[in-house]
């Protein structure tokens, strides 16, 4: 097992894979991704650094109020399926593992769209008149929303109009509206004028997204639109009878677009819209209101008409008696004034009717009994009854009864009983009441007693401050005096007052008290639960502190190993905390230790877990070329960790490796010295079949016995040979051909082969005698030109998917450049083209080659280098055309792709040596058929048999 030091900082690179139009660096630091509305969004944030960085994306967006699934991802890529317009802004990639500062890159999203255009028509006011098409200036406004800024184009009829094409037309954009509108005025209308006019709007085809057009055709009877309502307003109806609105186009061309809105926000739930005809079933009375009926052409300005419902309602009846104002006294006494007020609330208010009753029998206004109304605006909905010079007779029961007009709905009936008993309130707090002692999560009583006649409502709030009551309002109602609170807690703790209202009862000054109620709970302490991992032979040293608790002053402790009592005692007045210590942990002391922290209330629990169970291994991610061994059926892979906290426990003297596929394997791997923090220790698996996937359980063995284990996916790719376009490499020495595809839409294909298999007696003046390193056992591609093929046929080769995400932003060319390179072999009479195409990721059409190629070369490889400049994801596809005859192979190998513009190949030396050096890949380039190939140029003049170089 090989060792090193493997802990280092994050850094991280934001790449896309989605349905991206365009992706180009801005200003150096800000890259802008494009997308259409409603392709797929995919970001990947592409990390490095030891131990594993947490990833999290987040956005800022176009407005505060629009939030990105809470804010957050947790996860290396960003999916947005079917984005929308609103799903655009700058989104951040953060990765952070504790060393150093967090690495942050970000990107913004731009999301193109373009809506369907709208025209509107309008006349110049001050020439309106009843006809007032007939009059000479219109004006045609065409608006689309639309990011980037829509361009608008104006037809009448065939004919394209322009500024100054006709001296009846004038287009102009209004100053206010730079760029997002566009009005076509015109001037002295001729007959020539009435037509069909169409407004097209476009973006440029930007992101594939086509023109779109509107037609509108202006006649002589083009008109804006009148409506007209066939109901009363307002419409007054009672609760539970359908209500039918009709509404009818009086004018307007084209015809007007009839729909019904209501000042509830909402038409209600149950409505039915059939034309212009609005029927809202049973309604009730949150049903009321206004509602409109409006016509819309685009003529003009819209026309609106509207009506409002009332929905008959009685409620809320309450009274309240007011003793005689003349004199301090709140008592009602014989010989002086006292007068009973009753309130209800009405819909309408102006059918609201009142009558009185004595003790069941009418009462009509007299100079004792004067009955009146108070002013709605004062106190809307209130009849009073003063009894002038109270007599003993007068003492009996008085009706309020309230009613609507037009009947319908039932009546309210108050009674309030006037006798020597009717005497104003007093509230007590019931002895032992206060303070009310209780415990958290009990159900508790807080209670005021009322007396006197009428009873009158107890209102319940907060005294000792500004706070809402357990329901949630800032005051409850009670009619029995009593507050109930279920599930108390210790937020409730202080102070309620109690109060009379003066509804239902006496109006006078109320009447109130205080309640004290005081929560008990158990302490709440920390920690809950603490993992403590220690190795034999040292101590370990558990804390369990107190952060609250009521009542306080009574804490006692215990600490328990299992149920077994270790030690107990009570706490110090000035400490909030225990200890226990283990001097020096042995094979006993491990296990689960609990502290208990006991008051009136319970107790708190603190739990440590005491193990000698070691940390978990962390998988190294970054490993450079971790496709060590890569033959035809089987791979190997440099497996590398770094060890979690290794000196918290005793040493490590092993680990176990577990391997499973479709069965399971499992081997011990030896640790023979100490394993430092942050070293980084290396374990080649062999013998894994392609192209499988493997699970890699490794688990870290001390004393103790087996620590906390890491799970990885091992998965077979050629993207493990070439990380990033920087270091991609093929010579087509594997099957897969490095991820190369055939083109479906081709006349052909590529064939894959080495000269020491290829049959070549119906082309013997064609193709390649070997690979281009000169091996005959080595593999390149290239096409049969044999029959069927015919001139002109073609065969595309695609390469795999690159992504644009420069390493350094800051430090490259804008757009990022690649050098495209390969070896080309073009032998033989008949050669035909072979071209190199830049394929981007979101193009429907393909640029003209970037690369080209005719007729024969000669007998021997030659090597093509050229720049490219991508803006999105994209692909490289060789093209090889058939030319006039048979003798046309043409044949590629070892294709590269490198970061940065291309440097001049060095020119090949005439005379040279081939050193033939065996190896398995370079540093920064691999060599994947195990052969490095160096040309050594020799500058004597002659050489002899037994020269020493």
């Amino acid at each position: 097992m090989a060792r090193g030091q493997g802990y280092s900082p994050p850094t991280v690179r934001i790449i896309h894979s989605g349905h991206a139009c365009n992706v180009e660096e801005e200003r150096h630091t800000e890259r802008v991704y494009t997308i259409r509305e409603g392709e797929t969004l995919e970001l990947t944030c592409l990390v490095t650094g030891h131990p594993r960085p947490q990833i999290r994306w987040t956005k800022t967006a176009g407005s505060v109020s629009d939030r990105f699934q809470d804010s957050s991802v947790f996860n290396e890529t960003l999916h947005i399926a079917k984005i929308l317009r609103t799903q655009g802004g700058r989104y951040y990639c953060k990765a952070e593992n504790g060393l150093g500062s967090p690495a942050i890159k970000s990107i913004r999203v731009d999301v193109y769209y373009l809506d369907d255009p709208v025209v509107t028509v309008h006349q110049s006011i001050g020439e309106a008149k009843e006809q007032f098409y007939y009059e000479r200036t219109v004006f045609l406004r065409c608006v689309a929303n639309s990011n980037p800024p829509v361009r608008y184009s104006w037809h009448r009829g065939r004919e394209v109009l322009t500024q100054g094409s006709d001296k009846g037309v004038e287009i102009y954009e209004p100053f206010f509206t730079q760029g997002e509108t566009k009005i076509l005025k015109l001037k002295n209308l001729r007959p020539q004028d009435y037509a069909n006019y169409s407004c097209i709007a476009s973006v440029r085809n930007v992101c594939g997204i086509p023109d779109r057009s509107v037609i509108f055709r202006l006649t002589n009877k083009t008109a804006s639109p009148s409506i007209k309502l066939l109901v009363e307003d307002p419409i007054v109806v009672n609760p539970g009878q359908t209500v039918s609105l009709v509404c009818i186009t009086t004018g307007g061309e084209p015809p007007p677009t009839l729909t019904w809105v209501s000042s509830n926000d909402s038409l209600p739930q149950r409505s039915v819209v059939k034309g212009g005809t609005l029927t809202l079933p049973a309604i009730s009375s949150d049903e009321a209101g206004v509602y409109s009926c409006v016509a819309s052409n685009n003529v003009g300005n819209p026309a609106k008409k509207s009506t409002t419902i009332v929905v008959r309602a009685l409620k809320k009846g309450r009274f309240w008696i007011t003793p005689d104002p003349y004199h301090n006294d709140d008592n009602i006494q014989i010989g002086r004034e006292v007068k009973i007020s009753c309130q209800v609330e009405a819909t309408p208010p102006e059918e609201l009717t009142f009558s009185w009753l004595k003790n069941g029998r009418a009462l009509r206004s007299s100079e004792r009994m004067v009955i009146t109304q108070t002013d709605p605006d004062i106190s809307p909905g209130t009849t009073n009854l003063d009894i002038i010079d109270l007599k003993f007779t007068d003492f009996g029961t008085y009706t309020c009864v309230a009613a609507l007009k037009g009947g319908g709905i039932p009546e309210i009936s108050i009674d309030v009983n006037i006798s020597s008993t009717t005497v104003p309130p007093n509230l007590t707090v019931p002895r032992g009441k206060s303070p009310l002692v209780a415990r958290e999560g009990d159900t508790v009583e807080l209670e005021c007693l009322v007396s006197g006649k009428p009873k009158p409502i107890i209102l319940w709030s907060r005294a000792d401050k500004e706070a809402p009551m357990p329901d949630g309002s800032m005051q409850m109602e009670s009619y029995d005096g009593v507050l109930r609170i279920v599930n108390v807690s210790r937020e409730m703790t202080g102070s309620y007052r109690c109060q009379t209202s003066q509804y239902n009862g006496f109006n006078v000054k109320p009447r109130e008290a205080v309640v004290e109620l005081i929560v008990q709970y158990p302490p709440t302490v920390e920690p809950v639960y603490m993992e403590m991992r220690q190795g034999l032979g040292r101590p370990v040293v558990m804390t369990c502190r107190v952060l609250r608790a009521h009542p306080s002053r009574v804490l006692r402790f215990e600490w328990l190993l299992s149920n077994r009592l270790l030690h107990a005692g009570a706490f110090d007045a000035q400490r909030d905390e225990t200890e226990y210590t283990i001097r020096s942990l042995n094979r006993d002391g491990w296990g689960e230790y609990t502290c208990n922290v006991i008051n009136e209330a319970g107790a708190g629990k603190c739990t440590f877990q005491v193990t000698g169970k070691a940390y978990p291994p962390e998988f190294y991610y970054d490993t450079y070329s971790p496709l060590w061994q890569n033959r035809p059926r089987v791979y190997g892979f440099k497996l590398q960790w770094t060890q979690m906290n290794p000196n918290a426990v005793d040493r490590i003297v092993a680990y176990r490796l577990g391997i499973r596929q479709q069965r399971s394997t499992v081997q011990e791997i030896p640790v023979d010295v100490a394993i430092n923090k942050g070293e980084l220790m290396t374990h080649n698996l062999t013998e894994l079949i392609k192209p499988e996937s493997y699970e890699v359980r490794l688990t870290p063995i001390t004393r103790f016995g087996e620590g906390d284990s890491t799970i990885r996916i091992v998965t077979y790719s050629l993207v493990l040979l070439c990380r990033s376009p920087g270091e991609f490499h093929c010579s087509f020495e594997e099957e897969p051909i490095c991820m190369f595809t055939q083109d479906k839409n081709d006349d052909f294909d590529w064939t894959r082969h080495s000269a020491a298999t290829r049959d070549t007696k119906y082309t013997p003046n064609t193709g390649p005698s070997a690979d281009r390193s000169g091996s005959k056992q080595g593999f390149y591609m290239y096409i049969e030109t044999s029959r069927p093929r015919k001139e002109g046929d073609q065969a595309r080769l695609v390469s795999p998917f690159f992504n644009v995400a420069p390493k350094n932003p800051y430090g490259i060319t804008n757009p990022p450049a690649y050098c495209f390179g390969f070896f080309y072999h073009m032998y033989g009479k008949h050669i035909g083209t072979l071209n190199a195409f830049l394929k981007q990721k979101g193009q429907t059409t393909s640029e003209g080659p970037a690369w080209s190629l005719s007729g024969n070369q000669g007998e021997r490889w030659k090597q093509a280098k050229v720049s490219i400049h991508p803006t999105a994801s994209f692909q490289v596809v060789l093209e090889g055309i058939r030319g006039p005859g048979i003798e046309g192979d043409i044949a590629i190998d070892d294709v590269t792709l490198e970061e940065g513009e291309c440097r001049d190949p060095p020119p090949r030396p005439t005379n040279a040596v081939r050193l033939i050096i065996s190896a398995i890949c370079g540093r920064r380039n691999i060599i994947s058929r195990g052969f490095l190939y160096l040309d050594i140029p020799l500058n004597m003049p002659q050489m002899n048999q037994g020269n020493l170089f």
